[in-house]
């Protein structure tokens, strides 16, 4: 392990950022990557990622199909399994503040074998993601924005191209370009479906309702899909379960953070949650506005059938392009939080080319080697979906389920080991509520993996799943187990008298 865990020298910082990267070289790496991201480019990764924009105008034609328009009824359920597992996060942010998240929590918590599988996890979670929303996203709706109402699927696939070159691009250049996209979505997140959402809300007080009776629409079970209704519910759960996710990625760029101790907790919690609570308010304003549920159901757009009947078209598309910013905003983030993972399992050997996905650009001090390889991935994996029957199913599955198993595999773990690790002086905490939190986030985890594993329309993306995980368990057995045995990959695991790289460095100096 020597050749990975040698200490650096730090060269002169500002006494913030110095203690902070003394933390990372105290737990065996040299500081590299710049520490410029403050608490609300932190939210804003989080917030981004989340991306109630992409997950409502996604899967709400799915979610209402399934079990009619009280289907909006599961997103309460997947806010608060979400918001309880955005507190486990935080906490573990601030006991184990590296890149590479997944990883490294994995690996310093049990091992590296262990980490290396919930990494493949995490990484097949982003790799896919980015060509489901450039493909079923963005490029539709962009498209739809600038007024090609019926585009031909070759088009639509060369939109979603060139919007993952120009993310990967910026990227590429610097994290501050990344930042400033992300912080910037904030505000097109919020003015393309909440304040849409509230015009249309607005406009059905005024002219649309009719008494109490027009409100009964949010109960209505009336679908288009067959089935029982618990199944049809259990599909529906895709609405919040594939949305409400992500926000773990904001903790990825902690060795890129200002006061990553309060300030990654704090932009972890507020992302999921304020997405909860506006993502809620959107649905309910959404459903009220339904014109006629047939035509909606029908619809390939359902919330632009919904606005278009409400709206002059010149706004309807004005809004419509903020919504497939806010998509690319999402794209951007998860190649960044991608190639950050890349680079840290490369930074510990764990990768085929480790030395060349470890290195960082003098220039911008960013991790350019796994940037432009996962992008290339990434575009793999949008043709492959291209060419799928049901890119839907397939695709956005597939990014729901993974996630989860990550969630799984990381609070199964810190559960075990928590009282090992040493608590950090003004750090996230949730003391002797910890467990309770950990036990019943482990119930709703469990749930929603079962939801997206045993419906007949997510087969395929279990597929994809349980493909990721052969290719990740077949290099394990080839070369990487290995290459853990003799020291020449991985970290070393915790133990009780570790101290916790001395309690993450005195809490940063305190």
């Amino acid at each position: 392990m020597s050749d990975i865990k040698k200490q650096p020298q730090v060269v002169a910082e500002k006494p913030a950022e110095g203690s902070a990267n003394a933390a990372v070289a105290a737990f065996g790496y040299k500081p590299e990557l710049r520490r410029s991201l403050k608490f609300f480019s932190l939210f804003a990764v989080a917030f981004s990622v989340v991306s109630i924009s992409t997950g409502l105008f996604l899967n709400y034609g799915f979610a209402i199909n399934s079990f009619g328009p009280a289907a909006i009824w599961t997103w309460p359920i997947a806010s608060v399994g979400q918001i309880l597992m955005a507190l486990i996060i935080a906490e573990l942010s601030t006991k184990i503040p590296l890149a590479g998240y997944a990883y490294q929590w994995g690996a310093r918590l049990v091992n590296s074998a262990y980490g290396w599988f919930v990494a493949a996890f995490a990484l097949l979670y982003m790799l896919v993601t980015v060509g489901a929303i450039s493909l079923l996203g963005i490029a539709p709706l962009f498209l739809r924005a600038i007024g090609v109402n019926n585009p031909d699927t070759r088009l639509v696939l060369s939109v979603a191209i060139i919007a993952m070159l120009l993310a990967i691009a910026f990227n590429v250049i610097s994290v501050q370009i990344t930042s400033r996209v992300n912080n910037l979505a904030v505000f097109t997140e919020i003015a393309g479906t909440v304040v849409l959402a509230v015009l249309l809300l607005i406009l059905w007080g005024v002219h649309g309702a009719h008494g109490k009776a027009s409100l009964g629409i949010l109960g209505s079970v009336s679908r288009i899909q067959p089935g029982a209704a618990w199944y049809g519910f259990a599909l529906a759960g895709l609405l919040g379960i594939y949305t409400l996710v992500g926000f773990e990625l904001s903790a990825d760029l902690t060795e890129e953070a200002v006061e990553s101790q309060r300030s990654v907790p704090r932009g972890v919690i507020s992302g999921v949650a304020i997405s909860a609570v506006l993502g809620m308010v959107a649905l309910i304003a959404f459903t009220l506005a339904i014109p006629n549920l047939h035509a909606v159901q029908t619809s390939s757009l359902p919330l632009v059938t919904i606005a278009d009947h409400w709206l002059p078209n010149g706004l309807v598309r004005v809004l419509i392009f903020l919504v497939s910013f806010s998509m690319f905003a999402l794209v951007v983030v998860t190649i960044a939080a991608a190639g950050r993972l890349v680079f840290s399992l490369g930074r510990d050997k764990m990768l085929p080319f480790s030395s060349h996905l470890s290195s960082v650009s003098p220039r911008s001090r960013t991790p350019v080697p796994a940037l432009v390889t996962c992008g290339v991935i990434m575009l793999a994996l949008t043709w492959w979906g291209y060419l799928q029957a049901s890119s839907f199913a397939t695709l956005v599955g597939a990014t729901a389920l993974a996630p989860y198993i990550v969630y799984l595999l990381i609070v199964v773990s810190y559960a075990v080991k928590r009282k090992t690790l040493a608590e950090v002086k003004g750090g996230f905490n949730l003391g002797r509520y910890g467990m309770p939190v950990m036990v019943v986030a482990l119930v709703w985890i469990v749930t929603a993996c079962l939801v997206l594993i045993l419906p007949a329309p997510f087969h395929g993306a279990d597929k994809v799943v349980g493909g990721g995980f052969v290719i990740a368990l077949i290099w394990y057995l080839a070369a990487l187990r290995k290459r853990i045995r003799s020291g020449q990959a991985g970290v070393e695991m915790f133990s009780a008298h570790s101290s916790q790289a001395e309690a993450v460095t005195r809490s940063t100096e305190e």
